[in-house]
């Protein structure tokens, strides 16, 4: 029997995470957490997981800076990262894409289809898009 994927979720929205959480490990996946960057850094250095999903509105240092220097760890560059986030402004994913997300998942999340989703960018990993980031959508 394999062990349960584990995904990271980066989210200070108390409710969010609670939502995440529950819809994860009902699909059978160890969940990890944190609230901040500072809290994600501390979680990442017991290990990597096989995927993160995290807010891009983070207090503090914000997603895109933390997902800068999880690009250049060679530890963590490898793990996928989607975007989970409220911004819904035309070209805002495709930022993210550039930025070196793997994907994208609007919020509210879609309790229906979220851990297929999910299941879905783990087994797709990060594959190299046109200029070497992430390109999955």
């Amino acid at each position: 029997m394999r062990p349960p994927k584990r995904v990271l979720i980066i989210e200070d929205n108390a409710h969010n995470l609670e939502l995440a959480t529950f819809l994860l490990e009902e699909g059978g996946m160890a969940v990890l957490s944190a609230t901040d960057a500072e809290q994600a850094r501390a979680v990442l250095a017991e290990g990597a997981p096989d995927l993160i999903l995290m807010d891009m509105n983070l207090p503090g240092t914000d997603g895109l800076s933390l997902l800068a220097e999880l690009r250049a760890d060679p530890r963590l560059a490898p793990v996928p990262v989607v975007a989970v986030t409220a911004y819904a402004m035309r070209g805002d994913r495709e930022r993210f894409l550039r930025a070196g997300c793997d994907g994208y998942l609007s919020k509210p999340i879609d309790v229906a289809s979220f851990v297929a989703q999910v299941l879905g960018f783990i087994a797709a990993g990060r594959l190299p898009g046109p200029a070497g980031e992430g390109g999955h959508v």
